[in-house]
């Protein structure tokens, strides 16, 4: 018996069967959202080497197309043959790789490791001292007795809960290292899988688009094709830009640091460098646990500290990240701002690096709906026309 897809009635059974499958299978999933997490977290374990390697690939792409343009066909003015190059190129981006994760694991891992443990160790009698100068102000100040005590039950709360992080601060740290190195099996499939995916990059993203083109009309996959390019250019632009300007920043930090005979200038510059991948607000998130740790040892330098960090970011700000990053958000505080609380609360730190771009992307594309039918009804397109 052959369907006719073309009626009305066929069409609207298609799409209501679509709709109830879809929402069973939603249900389903709200109903067991443990065992579906269970399941997707054991399925991921699978294919953990290939996310590793596709993340590899994406991040070192960037190395990879500076080598290949800037180096080899500067220095080789001759012809060379593609496949040549880039064996050629790959070899050369990862002896880079390898020599940057050289020096981190045998100059920056060692003091980041010595400073979590001093710190660590150090804490309580901070504190200790700090509680001392704490209570000795509260009794000049002659407060009532309940608010006096109420001062004092809060500030030894927030006392225990420090000690308490500091005190399992280094076995998260340990378990941290304890999982990179148990991933170390993954890691280097992921590595393997990266070589691969970079040597015939091209013909895998060939494939890609011969299937996106036999699976949609012309239209839909020139569309999807458009739509990869501008996530590609809005992620690739963000992230390798970000990875560049938060890695002066942290070296920058350090050298300024270290000038000032800060204490934890390795930690400090390390948290301040991480953070700082993070769009607008990176700068005061990593500030604000910085200034405690250095509060823990001199008040003094904590102040100096802070406004260190100030004329740091204002030169980041409006010198160095422009030069870097140009205008690649596009958006205003306030969506970025919503865009890392959402990503932040579903995805962590992840999210908080992610969430931006991912967000600009969404943006533009429901950028191009609204002015599309704007320009269909004849009404113009900026927003400030709508004031």
């Amino acid at each position: 018996m052959k369907v006719n897809w073309n009626t009305k009635y066929t069409t609207i059974a298609v799409y209501t069967f679509i709709v109830l499958a879809l929402s069973t299978v939603f249900y389903l999933i709200a109903s067991e959202v443990n065992v579906f997490r269970i399941q997707v977290s054991q399925y991921l374990s699978i294919l953990q080497p290939f996310i590793i390697g596709l993340s590899l690939a994406y991040l070192i792409n960037f190395i990879l197309e500076f080598v290949e343009v800037r180096l080899i066909d500067k220095l080789f003015k001759k012809k060379m043959k593609e496949n040549v190059k880039r064996i050629l190129s790959l070899f050369v981006t990862y002896a880079i790789v390898i020599f940057l994760v050289f020096l981190f694991l045998n100059f920056v891992l060692p003091q980041l490791i010595s400073s979590i443990v001093g710190l660590a160790t150090d804490i309580p009698s901070y504190f200790a001292n700090i509680s001392k100068i704490v209570l000795k102000y509260t009794n000049q100040l002659n407060i009532r007795e309940e608010y006096y005590s109420l001062i004092v039950e809060k500030w030894n709360e927030f006392v225990n809960y420090i000690i308490n992080f500091a005190t399992d601060l280094i076995p998260k740290f340990g378990n941290v290292l304890k999982n990179i190195f148990s991933s170390i099996w993954n890691i280097a499939l992921g590595v393997i899988v990266s070589i691969y995916l970079l040597i015939e990059k091209e013909k895998f993203l060939a494939l890609c688009r011969k299937i996106t083109f036999s699976m949609f009309s012309e239209e839909r996959a020139n569309r999807l094709m458009e739509l990869t390019r501008r996530g590609d250019t809005i992620f690739g632009r963000f992230l390798g830009g970000k990875i560049v300007d938060s890695t002066i920043i942290g070296i920058l930090t350090f050298i300024v640091l270290k000038i000032f005979k800060m204490p934890y200038v390795t930690l400090v510059s390390f948290i301040v460098g991480i953070t700082n991948i993070i769009p607008f607000f990176g700068p005061f998130i990593g500030a604000v646990p910085s200034f405690f740790i250095i509060l823990f040892v001199s008040p003094t330098k904590a102040l100096w500290f802070l406004l260190i960090i100030f004329i740091i970011q204002q030169i980041d700000g409006n010198i160095i990240g422009p030069k870097i990053l140009g205008d690649s958000l596009g958006i205003s505080a306030f969506w970025i701002l919503f865009s890392l609380l959402v990503a932040g609360k579903f995805l962590g730190f992840i999210g908080l690096v992610i969430g931006v771009p991912l967000f600009v992307f969404v943006y533009s594309i429901i950028k191009d709906i609204v002015e599309n039918r704007l320009k269909k009804k004849g009404l113009p397109i900026e927003t400030k026309e709508y004031y």
